[in-house]
């Protein structure tokens, strides 16, 4: 068997994580969740929530890949008996999100060419939905109905799974390593290009007031608090069995704790500059077409893919050169996380069925890379709203409530996992470690889970139908489990979950 792949420094480690936990929701998501839960007062809670989640779900994870040297489910099924379910789970939601995640950095890099001739004219939304995504229900056809492939989708979905594969063929080291070395400081670079212009337009001060003027009532709502706790989970790449992976490429000593601060508050700073670029540029918006910058924000595909390009479209000059940094922005954001999402199964198929890398990338990716197709369709942007919805909220939130649960509870794993990070981490980690994962994240988690269950059985989400809810949202998020559960029971080779002494110390 191959030899056990390892980062070739410290720095390409954080590098590779940060670049998985900087993804398109920091761009994307972050600016309207703060604007909408308090702005400047919803900090506080942000804080707190990266204190008493974020980090401590960080050092978890990192503590397990590192201590156990597996993939989620190696890692989970050397934890103990019943527990590599677990870690399937995580592997198959990180499967899920992959196909068609890929599909959004495709639009995104399709766009940066259309921003070099202002391709989406007057009216970006028309553009977008009708011109662009040739959407079923604009074409004639209805929601479920996946209608033909769409040529400006497929042909940068092409490409996106050429640089993602390749990158990961070349293996840990010499592929995703040498990647981020090159896509994180790129994607900071340029995004700072975006920040310093947009911060001079005329009315971007009116857009950073929106942003930051606290409103410190808020502090008191839950709701507040639980959307601060899930920004956090969903911005640093937890649960996905990630975190998990690319620990156990470390080599033996590595400062643990001290990682994880860094990748933590790193993600974080880029959210904060990704408020900062984003809310100047609404501010502008704003003071051109004469409203107040609460009528003009957006989030998601509509901020990125519509409010943008209507920004790009007042700027007084190099409107071109700048649509074009900011989609080579959102590509760059984008791959670094898909190629860690898709590096989850490729180790998982790899310890599990102890095949080539080659051959786990040939696999893994390529069965992705088919199955995105079906985003890549007129109907596609409804399978993928669905699929993205029940994945997240009854995936990847659920599953962050299991780990916890079953690490702290069940496995009773806490006090080990503290002494192994602490014989590595000038960072020495006290009772608030095992308080924050043991009570106050399986707390909020659980409320989150509560809050997510009834909202949903209630009332169907955007109004989509039923069944269509059911097909494409319930059964995928249901799915996971299922192929999860088959994953588990599946025998490991001889001898495949001893450590021994020659692995620990690679």
């Amino acid at each position: 068997m191959e030899k056990s792949p390892q980062w070739g420094t410290r720095a390409g480690f954080i590098l590779a994580a940060v670049g998985s936990a900087i993804g398109l929701g920091n761009i994307w998501r972050f600016p309207a969740v703060a604007y909408e839960n308090g702005g400047g007062a919803f900090f506080f809670p942000y804080l707190f929530a990266l204190l008493t989640a974020g980090i401590p779900l960080l050092i978890l994870e990192f503590t397990m890949g590192h201590k156990f040297r597996g993939s989620a489910p190696l890692s989970y099924a050397r934890l103990g008996k019943g527990k590599e379910w677990i870690g399937w789970w995580q592997v198959a939601v990180s499967f899920v999100i992959s196909t068609y995640y890929a599909v959004i950095i495709a639009w995104a890099m399709a766009y940066a060419v259309f921003s070099l001739k202002l391709s989406w004219g007057n009216d970006p939304g028309t553009f977008l939905m009708g011109d662009y995504l040739d959407r079923i229900d604009l074409a004639g056809g209805e929601i479920g109905q996946f209608g033909n492939l769409v040529p400006g989708v497929f042909i940068p979905l092409v490409l996106v799974w050429v640089v993602a594969l390749g990158v990961l063929f070349a293996g840990v080291k010499k592929g995703i390593e040498m990647a981020n070395r090159i896509f994180i400081p790129t994607l900071v670079f340029l995004f700072l290009i975006i920040v310093i212009r947009a911060i001079t337009l005329d009315g971007a001060t009116d857009g950073l007031n929106a942003f930051f003027k606290p409103d410190w009532s808020s502090i008191t709502s839950s709701k507040v608090w639980v959307a601060a706790y899930g920004q956090i989970f969903f911005s640093l790449s937890i649960a996905f069995a990630i975190m998990i992976t690319y620990s156990s490429y470390l080599p033996k000593k590595s400062d643990i704790t001290n990682n994880a601060f860094i990748t933590g508050f790193a993600n974080s700073s880029f959210e904060l500059l990704a408020g900062i670029g984003v809310f100047s540029a609404l501010g502008f918006m704003a003071f051109t077409q004469g409203v107040e910058v609460k009528d003009v924000v957006s989030a998601g595909i509509g901020l990125a893919f519509v409010v943008f390009p209507q920004i790009i479209n007042e700027f007084p000059a190099f409107r071109e050169f700048f649509g074009f940094l900011f989609f080579t922005s959102l590509v760059l954001a984008g791959l670094t996380s898909l190629i860690s999402i898709v590096e989850t199964y490729v180790a998982a198929v790899q310890d599990k069925f102890k095949v080539s890398r080659t051959k786990a990338v040939m696999l893994g990716g390529g069965l992705s890379a088919l199955i995105s197709l079906v985003f890549a369709t007129q109907g596609g942007l409804f399978f993928l709203d669905a699929a993205d919805y029940f994945i997240n909220n009854f995936g990847v939130a659920l599953l962050g409530l299991i780990e916890v649960i079953a690490i702290a509870w069940f496995a009773r794993e806490l006090r080990n996992f503290q002494k192994h990070a602490d014989d590595l981490s000038d960072i020495k980690l006290g009772a608030w470690w095992r308080i924050c994962l043991a009570v106050i994240t399986p707390v909020v988690l659980g409320y989150m889970m509560f809050d997510n269950l009834r909202t949903n059985l209630t009332t169907d989400y955007e109004g989509y139908p039923r069944e269509f809810l059911f097909d494409w949202g319930w059964t995928v998020a249901l799915g996971a489990l299922f192929v999860a559960i088959i994953f588990s029971l599946l025998k490991w080779k001889k001898g495949a979950l001893e450590m021994n002494g020659k692995e620990e110390s690679q």
